[in-house]
Parts: structure tokens; sequence; C-alpha cells
């Protein structure tokens, strides 16, 4: 069935803190690497600037600046209908009060931080539920940025460094919010240098999409399928569909894995990849000869 609703994933560009990350911290100069993106969210949403908009930190540690900076940067969008959830129990996923925020609202978006958070504090949960139906039957827009787009899939990467991330079990694998299906996404990808956790989640499961997304970077999904780049940085695909060895069951924990003939796509801002029919458009703009 054709979800009704669209999903923006976004690679974020700032370190909301969580156990995975090294350093914490807001930048002194948030000015929101997404500005562009947070533009794409308003205007798809089917009330544009008059739409109600929902910001779930749960993920960050240090949610009340980050709802903070996400309200003033959507107001300089001219969007004032914005409110902060700040949800740390599964009691209080399932309270009737915050239940009945998410129905109202036209956006949702998650924030950085700890993905885990996100799928263990939300999963099965009444909102969970909510989010899921909604996303089938209307036209919301649900976004989400680092933790929030890991884990908009149904398979989530929570855990692994970038440097030993191609040795056996170093990447964690669970399931995510489960908003689309067929693919596992990374975020601050070309950044922190993290190809090998995705070649290694798609090594252990070649019929799944990797998607590494660049900061200032992220993808708009329509139709549940259709994925469209947006943004200044890069998308990485890693299908490993037409992958033909690895030796991922024979090593030990811990040992290096090899993989044979996996295909990667670079996908930049207008670019479009059909999850269906596993083909990349890119975009070529007109070019403006000089004088």
């Amino acid at each position: 069935m054709t979800p009704k609703g669209k999903l923006i994933i976004i690679g974020g560009a700032i370190n909301t803190g969580s156990f995975t990350e090294t350093t914490f911290g807001l930048p002194e100069n948030m000015n929101f690497f997404e500005r562009g993106i947070l533009k794409k969210i308003t205007t798809e949403s089917i009330k544009g600037t008059a739409s109600r908009f929902e910001i779930m930190t749960t993920a960050s540690l240090i949610p009340e600046k980050v709802g903070e900076e996400y309200i003033k940067a959507f107001a300089q969008l001219d969007v004032q209908d914005v409110g902060v959830l700040n949800i740390i129990s599964r009691e209080q996923a399932n309270s009737e009060e915050n239940c009945a925020r998410v129905k109202a609202a036209d956006v949702i978006i998650f924030t950085g931080g700890d993905q885990l958070r996100l799928s263990s504090i939300f999963g099965g949960t009444a909102i969970h539920q909510i989010l899921l139906d909604k996303y089938q039957d209307e036209a919301v827009v649900i976004a989400g940025t680092s933790a929030g787009a890991a884990a908009s899939s149904k398979n989530m990467i929570y855990q692994g460094s970038s440097k030993d991330a191609l040795l056996k079990g170093e990447v964690k694998i669970t399931g995510g919010l489960g908003f689309i299906d067929g693919v596992i996404v990374d975020t601050h990808f070309v950044q922190r240098g993290r190809i090998g956790r995705l070649l290694y989640a798609t090594a252990s499961s070649p019929g799944i999409l990797g998607i590494g997304l660049g900061e200032d970077t992220g993808l708009f999904i329509s139709d549940g399928n259709v994925m469209e780049a947006i943004g200044s940085g890069m998308v990485i695909l890693v299908d490993g569909r037409n992958m033909t060895d690895t030796n991922l069951t024979d090593v030990e924990m811990g040992q290096p894995v090899s993989i044979s003939n996996m295909t990667v796509h670079v996908m930049c801002d207008g670019d479009i990849y059909d999850l269906h029919e596993h083909k990349l458009t890119i975009h070529h703009p007109k070019v403006v000869p000089v004088d």
C-alpha cells in the first residue's frame, strides 16, 4: 500500500550528545545546516506555514536548547505553530495528551541524539502506532535529522566505531521505527567516515539498500519509494543485491570481513532513486556560460 505521507531524512550537522558520540554540546553558531531542508519540510506540508509542527526531542540530551533552536529557525520561515514534545518514558509515549498532540500535527520532526532512545522509548507504544497510521493514511510530513533519520527505517544501526566497522560484530543493528522498509540509514556519513558501517550492514543483509547521508544533506521520500536528494552534500547508496561473496559467516568475532562486488552510487541535490526499480536518475543542471 502506497503511503500518503512524506518522509524527509537528514544527515545532521550538530552533535546533541549520546553514548555513541565523543563530544557533547550545541555549537555557538547553530545556523541550522538544514535551513533549505527546513524550508522543504514546510513547503511539502499540506498547510504550509500554517501547519502544526511537533518537534520530538527525545533523542537529545539537551532537549530544551534543541527545541528552542528549532522554534527560532521555523519562525524565520514564518512558521509559528511549533510545539516541542520531550517524551522521555514509554508511559509518556502512551499518554492521551501526548497522543492527541501527535494526532493533530501536520509535521513531526525527530531531532538528533541517540537513536536507541527513540526505538526503546517509542517502539510499540500508542504514539508509534499513531505515527505509522498517519504516515500511511494522511498527508503528514515526518522528518528526522541524525538519530531521527537513522531510526526512520525498519532496521537501524545504533552503534559501531568507524575505524573498526569491518570487524565482525563491531556494528550493532536493531529495529527502528519502521516508516520505510528495505533500507538502512547511517548519518554524518562522509564527515565521520562511516562507509565501513554501511558496507558491513549491507553485507549482513544484502537485500537492504544502505543509505549514507552526508551533513547538510537529506532525502525527500514520496510514495514510499521515490527518493530525491536535497541539500548541499552527498548521499551514498550501497546496494548489496549483486554481492557475489563474503566471509562474514566464516570468520571469528573481531576479525576483518571480506566483501566482493558491492555496488555504490553517489547522489547529489536533485538526483532521484527509485526503490522499486533500483534505478538512479542523475540530475544534470544547465551550465550558464560565462561571458
